[in-house]
C-alpha cells in the first residue's frame, strides 16, 4: 500500500518514525514547512514535498485540527483512503469524494522526545469493513492497544485526554513558577510526579487524592492562599474548591 503522511509537526514526524521503525512502507511525507520536512527527511530516509503530492492508496493528515478541512481538499483522488489523527473531529470534516477515516493516537508529542510506539492506544473509524480492516492491521503493526471508535466516543476520549495530560501539564508549568521563584530547584519535585503517577496504576485516583483540600485543612489553605497572587492563585481556590466538592465537604 502507497501511503503519504501529510505534514510536519510532531504527529507527523512520530507517526512517520513509527512507520519507518515497524518497517511499514511510507513513500513521502507533504507538507508547508520545508525545514521541517527536511528534517524529517534527513532523519527517516522518506522523501518530501512542499509542492507535489505523490498518488498513493492512504493519505493521514497530521495538521492541526482547524487546518485539517482545508488541507483535505489539496487530495483530489476519489479511489483512495484518507485518514485525520484529531482527536475531536468528525471523519466528516475532509472534504474530497475519496473513503473517509480518522487514525488517532492518544499520546501527546514532542519531536524531542523518544517514544515506544507500541504502548500508544490508537482508535480507528472508517466508512466500510475493508477500510476498517486496513487502518486496524497498519495500526497494529506499530502498536499493542488498538481499537475502534466512534465519533460520539473519540470526542469525550479526547476531552478526558485534555484533563489528564494537558491540564495536568500547565500544573506542572505553574508548580515550576512557584519554585523558580524561590529559587528552588524543581528537580526536587519529580520523586513526588513520579510516584502521584505512578499512584493511579494500582489505586483508583479518587482514592489516591492527598493534601490540605481533601483534608480540609483550612489553616494550610490560608497559608498557601496568602503566598499567592494572580492566576496561580486562582486557580489554587478553583482546584481546592473542586476537590471540596468531589468529597462532599465544607
Amino acid at each position: 500500500m502507497q501511503t503519504v503522511i501529510i505534514g510536519s509537526g510532531n504527529v507527523a514526524f512520530h507517526l512517520a518514525k513509527a512507520f519507518v521503525l515497524n518497517k511499514i512502507p511510507l513513500t513521502q511525507i507533504f507538507g508547508r514547512n520545508e525545514k521541517e520536512l527536511n528534517k524529517i527527511s534527513t532523519e527517516l530516509n522518506i522523501p518530501y514535498s512542499t509542492e507535489n503530492l505523490n498518488e498513493a492508496d492512504l493519505y493521514i493528515i497530521c495538521v492541526s485540527d482547524n487546518s485539517v478541512e482545508d488541507i483535505s481538499g489539496i487530495i483530489t483522488e476519489k479511489d483512495c483512503l484518507v485518514a485525520h489523527t484529531s482527536g475531536s473531529l468528525p471523519k466528516e470534516i475532509l472534504m474530497g469524494k475519496y473513503r473517509k477515516s480518522s487514525f488517532y493516537p492518544l499520546q501527546t508529542f514532542s519531536k524531542s522526545k523518544a517514544m515506544d510506539y507500541s504502548k500508544i492506544p490508537f482508535f480507528i473509524e472508517a466508512e466500510n469493513e475493508q477500510d476498517r480492516k486496513i487502518l486496524f492491521n497498519i495500526a497494529s503493526q506499530i502498536s499493542k492497544n488498538v481499537m475502534e471508535s466512534t465519533y460520539e466516543k473519540r470526542k469525550y476520549i479526547h476531552l478526558t485526554a485534555v484533563f489528564a495530560c494537558n491540564f495536568v501539564n500547565h500544573l506542572f508549568a505553574r508548580a515550576k513558577e512557584i519554585s523558580d521563584s524561590q529559587e528552588i530547584p524543581f528537580d526536587y519535585f519529580l520523586p513526588l510526579i513520579d510516584e502521584t503517577v505512578q499512584k493511579i496504576y494500582e489505586i483508583d485516583p479518587k482514592s489516591a487524592q492527598t493534601g490540605p483540600a481533601v483534608r480540609n485543612d483550612k489553616r494550610v489553605l490560608e497559608l498557601h492562599e496568602q503566598l499567592l497572587n494572580g492566576e496561580s492563585l486562582e486557580i489554587y481556590k478553583t482546584m481546592n474548591l473542586s476537590i471540596k466538592k468531589m468529597y462532599h465537604l465544607p
